[in-house]
């Protein structure tokens, strides 16, 4: 049997820079040719992908991880015919439905209704299928009273909440999900990660996850590709995948930038670890206290509590930290905030860290994004009040109290 997915030597090439602007008449064209110093001209072009080869079979759930700037979205944009590859081919055997950025698919002055059924008819469904669909799809999404509303009057989370229902109960034989669930709350994107797998388990669908939260993938999927600018460097189990990123791609990240994140509520802008002369370091010995610096901006009024989540190498949880209610920023506008990890706490060892942002009245997460930086604690023997120089074992490095 013939797997679902083929991608042979896949590679794809972007334009940069002034060269990716207006139409050039034929006698623009030759100027800007010769006006271009031929040593730099390699330097107007990216390798989005490069010779990327995969093979997916039927019915398997396939996480694709990388660093920001990996290929990892121009990769399923190719797969669902968004844009088309530089060199190579791509063979899919199947109907394919696509969630890879809020509100693709949807035509803003259409219902949500009208949306459904101009979704089924793209995938070449009749009417009569998707009125036995059309009421799972509905209620699935939580939009009833909204149904036959103007999607572009919807929220960017009704409408992802409508585009994943739409995704997951129409026939399609390949579901490709980007990083838009991450608008979602916690308890939504939950559901879609059961429905995920409950298509797949049951129906046979064969899903293509991108995502940042680790915890998803490794929740998900069992096997996954991880990108590494714009190579394919590994597809494998997920499990050694995952060890593979966190422990030599993800790094020395030791600060972390958004643009154009897709929020009405809250829109991340970067965080950083510092030392406490405000410099940006990676390595820090355990008798220095280590700086988290956020800076974010609200768009509503609501109290929007940031949250940082400390995991180890090994994928395992240290603790989450949420500020307190008296010292949460109050209204709208651009903020900048501080927590400090202090000393003598955890022990030698590579620390990664997640951000999130939650609105606990309403008990939703707005934003979460999990192994956004890392950093790295040094533990000295000499510094220790007794003569064992070896590592200690264990997470936490603060001493007992003893009584004698």
């Amino acid at each position: 049997m013939n797997p679902i997915i083929e991608v042979e030597n896949l590679t794809k090439i972007y334009r940069l820079g002034s060269l990716h602007g207006s139409y050039l008449t034929f006698r623009d064209a030759i100027t800007q040719l010769f006006k271009t110093n031929p040593k730099n001209r390699g330097k107007h072009y990216i390798k989005a992908l490069d010779n990327v080869n995969l093979t997916i079979e039927s019915g398997q759930k396939i996480g694709v991880i990388g660093k920001n700037g990996a290929g990892k979205s121009t990769f399923l944009k190719i797969l669902s015919r968004i844009t088309y590859p530089t060199s190579g081919s791509v063979i899919l055997r199947g109907r394919v439905a696509s969630l890879l950025e809020v509100g693709t698919g949807f035509h803003g002055e259409l219902s949500g209704r009208e949306n459904v059924y101009l979704n089924g008819a793209i995938l070449g469904m009749k009417r009569q299928e998707i009125n036995k669909k059309f009421d799972d799809i509905v209620a699935f999404s939580g939009v009833e009273k909204f149904i036959d509303t103007p999607v572009k009057h919807y929220s960017s989370g009704m409408q992802m909440r409508l585009a994943f229902a739409v995704s997951a109960f129409l026939d399609a034989d390949i579901m490709l999900v980007d990083e838009v669930l991450a608008v979602g709350d916690a308890e939504f994107q939950k559901k879609c990660l059961g429905k995920m797998d409950e298509v797949s388990n049951t129906e046979g669908r064969t899903i293509i996850f991108v995502s940042h939260n680790l915890n998803a993938i490794s929740n998900l999927c069992e096997k996954s590709a991880l990108f590494v600018n714009g190579h394919l460097d590994t597809f494998d189990d997920t499990d050694k995948v995952i060890n593979k990123y966190i422990n030599e791609i993800a790094k020395y990240d030791t600060s972390k930038y958004w643009n154009n994140i897709n929020n009405e509520v809250v829109k991340p802008i970067s965080f950083r670890i510092l030392d406490n002369e405000n410099n940006e370091r990676f390595t820090f010995t355990n008798n220095e206290d280590v700086y988290f610096e956020i800076i974010y901006e609200k768009l509503t009024n609501d109290d929007i509590y940031p949250n940082i989540h400390i995991l180890t190498s090994n994928n395992q949880y240290v603790l989450t930290s949420i500020i307190d209610s008296d010292r949460v920023p109050k209204g709208k506008g651009i903020f900048k905030i501080y927590a400090k990890l202090e000393k003598n706490l955890l022990n030698q060892g590579l620390y990664y860290l997640g951000i999130a942002f939650t609105n606990l009245d309403k008990k939703k997460v707005e934003f979460f994004e999990n192994y956004c930086v890392n950093f790295e604690i040094e533990d000295l023997p000499e510094n220790r009040n007794y003569p064992y120089l070896y590592p200690l074992a264990g997470i936490i490095r603060r001493e007992l109290i003893w009584i004698v």
